[in-house]
């Protein structure tokens, strides 16, 4: 019968303390409250000797522990009574007058410090004085207000975001990029008007001996041992390809195009190029000429003097059994910078190649199987400029012996091409470029231009209505070509048009002194 009592007394000890974070467990935590220790008369005795129970002894300290920040504090009383013991989740009224407890100063700063502590944290008791306190605080300050970025990280996610657009070779989606772009696979790419000549030429003799039986039989052990495409390319490279030593004839082996212009129609959303294989001159051999100024997209790697420049072969390698359709794509890629780069060139010379025509090839290869492309670029009938990329021939380097050495001899062949196209292309851009650098005048420097009438524009000297002479001061002008025709403009242009023709009482004119001036002005006094 005492636990009612008990218990209403415990509610009322505590209803005047604040809610700590952490404090001393006074009452059972246990779901189903057990027998009372303390019978009612022991109780009484108690109270009559005047003695305290420490349950009803409030602290006098300050609390200690986590606290509460304002924010969280309403959904932290929403969501109260979810895990936690009675003890805990017991909700009070606030201290009643005489009764409030001890509080630091730092706490009180942090309650009443105003608007000059706003930008600091809050950090408070959990009342309800409090938690309204807190809430005014934070309603004051907007917190819905939305955190202005910073210029230079909005630039910085932009770029980001623009660097990621591209699309490589190695992604999905960029086969239907590049034919959007007008790259055409080679099933729908039409035959290079020089296609016979191209075949003839791979098919060419050559002075070097082919390989021998012994020879041949080490690449091919090489070959279908190769674990990768790096080890493929160490492997067969030397055996097939020729070197140029001492020629200013370099090679790059899988470097992006890093020196490429970007979006220029063909590549718009695409990363550079990058074939395993690429061989052209240095930049350096077309002194005196800026080439990396003057056409676009010619010196493939920026900053490198001894870049690859316009080169006219390109390969793509693939590791044993790989798939040679994507080598096929990549270097359909390839063959299209490497055609634009010399369309670019031509231009600069004031000429093209013939409709149809291929100068550039590539080729692919997984040490197996080796694929020529012969490349090219025509309008089509939309008026859209379309790259072709078509096969000239495919040969099996492990079938034989003799179909090895005329693989070999095919691609030797080409590089031989390319490297006497580079050649004439560097000689033909160096020669135009120095013809025109020449034909720049020097400032004329000379007696006067003579007028109409057979004098000088210093002697033209004309007499106004009074018979005083006008002498027209001439104006120095620099040519660097001689004008057409006659004029007595004395303007400052060069050459002038007859829109450009001023009136003779407009400009400013000077009176020249002639003997006979004094005598004319003392007649006219007498007269008058």
């Amino acid at each position: 019968m005492a636990s009612q009592p008990r218990k209403r007394w415990l509610d009322a000890a505590t209803a005047n303390e604040s809610l700590p974070a952490k404090r001393t467990r006074l009452a059972r935590t246990d779901p189903q409250p057990g027998p009372l220790r303390r019978s009612a008369r022991l109780e009484s005795q108690q109270a009559a000797a005047g003695i305290e129970d420490p349950v009803r002894i409030a602290p006098s300290v300050p609390p200690h522990g986590p606290q509460i920040e304002a924010g969280v504090a309403s959904e932290l009383l929403a969501s109260k009574g979810a895990g936690l013991t009675r003890a805990n989740t017991q909700q009070h009224k606030p201290p009643k007058v005489g009764e409030q407890e001890q509080v630091s100063p730092a706490t009180q700063s942090h309650i009443g410090g105003g608007d000059d502590d706003e930008h600091q944290l809050k950090r408070a008791p959990l009342t309800r004085k409090n938690l309204a306190q807190f809430n005014k605080m934070a309603r004051k300050k907007g917190t819905n207000t939305p955190v202005p970025v910073p210029k230079s990280t909005v630039q910085s996610l932009t770029a980001n975001t623009t660097s990621t657009r591209t699309t490589s070779a190695t992604t999905s989606g960029f086969a239907i990029k590049t034919y959007r772009n007008g790259m055409l696979p080679s099933i729908i790419s039409k035959p290079p008007t020089n296609y016979n000549e191209i075949r003839e030429r791979q098919a060419g003799s050559r002075e070097t001996p082919p390989a021998t039986e012994l020879a041949y039989n080490a690449l091919v052990d090489r070959i279908v041992k190769a674990p990768n495409e790096a080890t493929m390319v160490f492997e067969v490279a030397p055996k097939l390809l020729k070197e140029y030593d001492g020629k200013g004839y370099q090679r790059a082996l899988n470097q992006p195009f890093t020196g490429f212009p970007e979006d220029v129609g063909f590549n718009n959303g695409l990363s550079a190029p990058q074939p395993d294989f690429v061989e052209g001159l240095e930049m350096h051999g077309f002194d005196p000429f800026p080439v990396e100024e003057d056409v676009d997209g010619a010196v493939l790697y920026k900053d490198n003097p001894f870049s690859v420049t316009l080169p006219h072969l390109a390969g793509e390698w693939k590791g044993r059994g790989k798939d040679m359709d994507e080598a096929e794509l990549q270097a359909r890629y390839d063959g299209a910078a490497l055609v634009y780069a010399r369309n670019k060139a031509l231009a600069y010379l004031g000429k093209s190649d013939p409709p149809g025509h291929a100068a550039v090839t590539t080729f692919t290869t997984n040490g197996t199987i080796l694929n020529f492309y012969a490349h090219y670029a025509a309008e089509a009938e939309d008026k859209t400029l379309k790259y072709h990329q078509y096969p000239i021939s495919s040969i099996n380097l492990v079938e034989s012996l003799e179909a090895h050495n005329e693989g070999r001899r095919r691609l030797r062949n080409e590089q031989d091409h390319a490297f006497k196209q580079s050649c004439a292309l560097r000689d033909e851009l160096k020669e135009h470029w120095k013809r025109h650098r020449d034909d720049i005048h020097p400032t004329v420097e000379g007696p006067p231009l003579p007028l109409p009438g057979g004098t000088s524009r210093a002697t033209n000297v004309d007499e106004d209505e009074a018979g005083h002479g006008v002498v027209e001061l001439p104006t120095p002008a620099t040519f660097s070509q001689p004008p057409k025709g006659s004029s007595s403009v004395s303007s400052s242009k060069p050459f002038p048009s007859a829109q450009d023709h001023v009136p003779r009482t407009k400009p400013p004119k000077r009176k020249a002194s002639s003997p006979s001036a004094p005598l004319r002005e003392s007649t006219r006094l007498k007269n008058k």
